[in-house]
């Protein structure tokens, strides 16, 4: 594939001259710095400089506090990138530094919130979202775990809202934003947050967060309503700091602001499961303070943000698609029948395979096991509320199996490449005789994407109004086809009220607590 590389781009911010360049007709500028912060610390604007700085890299990303393995690159292909506490940067792609008021879309990363960075994976990339929406995307590094997320505030003024920097920092990054985005072609009034997993969880978060007003105008949250398996952080941050202190023999919270990061990664690494089994504060997560309000499934929404629209889903399978099926989605009915049954109990299959079969008559029924509730019942949950509070909050389901080995539910993160138009960066959409497809679904996801960004409705043209409390309007993303005589029909994706929501309510009743002692015996596990 060759690239045109034309000239070096200039833009004059706030701050002074960055230099960045461009590719393909797109202007690119990375690791730009929008705040500094000493660990523990709220940030603050970075100062002026002379010259120009060089805006050519990527900046570093935040630390994470284990060294994990690569692995399921097929699936979520990861760029690797140096790390540092020195992370406060973000990364533009526009197509002119015009002055033409473009829409602006944010990208929050995932990784919840202690882990990932805006360019961890290979969809990530900014260039063709710019270049076929005609908008400047801006992607955010942020400092996260305990850098980001862990109370000190006990320890003094200066801590006050140490459980929150790590969003502070995305405020920060979207005051940068307002402040410099015109000179780069966008228009600071019409902000789009996205984000998927913890990106999508972290647009909760500044909708909960009163200094995050006005910085952003909707949100588009991607498998990021998680209910109580990423709910707020409780209790007193001082066992967690007392703990810290005792394991690396230090005295005070001055000696964990300067050790070395990768003691203190390994420090918490440590002491973090008892405290676990004790149930008191362990961070790496936003804490409800005067600065945060919490999260709205137990707290509500703040009224103050009625009015931003949001656009919320999730895929058919999340994690559960990761994991082995106990019998092939190609076996005969009766088989698969035979293995749910053996997996559940007659009792529940029998109120399970009905409901299954009229939600999902597309699908086999092999499919019943690999149907995510973990993030659809807390999310019908957040809709509801979202949307007695206006008449602007959106639904979406993506149903779209991928064609890798054969055919896979859609699983977390599978849907990223098609919302930045970036199928072609990723190996799973393709098949010699299903790209064109993938194609398909593509142009239909980021057309709903960009119509969001320009008006707050991803509609345009189709039938697909506002949730309300009583009827979830959801756009069922996925690919339908019949073979008619000599021709091949071929349908995609629909509008349908609640159609899934009893069958939800049953799999969270029965397989939560199947889930629930699992995610305990790997507890224990961990711990030996």
């Amino acid at each position: 594939m060759s690239h045109a590389f034309s000239a070096d781009a200039y833009v004059q911010t706030k701050k002074g001259i960055v230099k960045g360049y461009e590719l393909d007709g797109m202007l690119i500028f990375k690791g730009i710095p929008y705040a500094k912060a000493r660990r523990f610390h709220a940030p603050k604007p970075v100062e002026p400089w002379e010259g120009v700085l060089d805006a050519t890299s990527y900046g570093y990303i935040c630390p994470v506090l284990t060294n994990e393995r690569p692995e399921g690159e097929l699936y979520i292909p990861h760029r690797y990138w140096p790390m540092d506490e020195d992370c406060l940067n973000l990364n533009i792609w526009t197509p002119g530094t015009d002055r033409k008021r473009r829409p602006v879309m944010v990208w929050l990363h995932g990784g919840g919130f202690s882990s990932g960075s805006a360019i961890e994976q290979v969809a990530y990339d900014g260039a063709n979202m710019s270049r076929f929406g005609d908008a400047v995307v801006v992607s955010i590094n942020h400092r996260l775990n305990i850098l980001g997320y862990m109370d000190l505030s006990e320890y003094g003024e200066e801590y006050a809202n140490s459980a929150n920097a790590g969003t502070d920092d995305i405020i920060a990054a979207l005051q940068w934003i307002k402040d410099n985005i015109a000179a780069f072609g966008g228009n600071p009034k019409n902000v789009t947050l996205f984000g998927q997993s913890g990106g999508g969880a972290k647009i909760t978060t500044l909708l909960q967060t009163p200094a995050a007003d006005g910085l952003f105008a909707k949100g588009i949250n991607m498998s990021g309503v998680l209910g109580k398996l990423q709910g707020d952080n409780a209790g007193s941050g001082k066992p967690l700091a007392e703990a810290l202190m005792a394991e690396l023999g230090v005295s005070s919270v001055k000696d964990l602001e300067t050790v070395d990061y990768h003691l203190l990664a390994k420090a918490y690494c440590k002491v973090q499961p008892a405290l676990v089994v004790k149930g008191q504060y362990v961070g790496c997560m936003p804490k409800a303070n005067a600065f945060y309000k919490g999260d709205p499934l137990a707290v509500g929404f703040r009224e103050e943000t009625k009015d931003v629209p949001l656009l919320v889903g999730s895929t058919f399978g999340e994690f559960t698609s990761f994991g082995p099926s106990p019998v092939s989605r190609r076996a005969p009915e009766e088989e698969q029948e035979k293995a749910i049954r053996a997996a559940l109990g007659d009792e529940n299959a029998d109120i399970l395979i009905p409901a299954f079969q009229e939600a999902y008559p597309e699908r086999p029924l092999a499919d019943l096991l690999r149907l995510d509730f973990i993030f659809r019942g807390p999310e019908i949950a957040y809709l509801t509320k979202r949307s007695a509070m206006n008449r602007c909050t959106y639904a979406y389901l993506f149903n779209m199996d991928q064609p890798i080995h054969g055919g896979t539910t859609p699983w977390h993160c599978s849907d990223i490449p098609y919302v930045f138009h970036n199928i072609d960066l990723v190996e799973y959409p393709h098949t010699p005789d299903r790209s064109y497809v993938s194609e398909m679904i593509q142009e239909e996801i980021f057309s709903a994407v960009m119509s969001f960004a320009r008006t707050g409705s991803p509609a345009k043209g189709t039938f697909w109004p506002a949730c309300t409390p009583e009827t979830q309007f959801i756009r069922v993303i996925e690919v339908n086809e019949e073979q008619t005589g000599t021709e091949r029909l071929l349908s995609t994706s629909i509008t349908m009220g609640n159609f899934d929501h009893a069958l939800i309510e049953h799999l969270s009743r029965i397989m939560g607590p199947i889930l629930a002692k699992q995610m305990e015996e790997r507890r224990k596990k961990e711990q030996k």
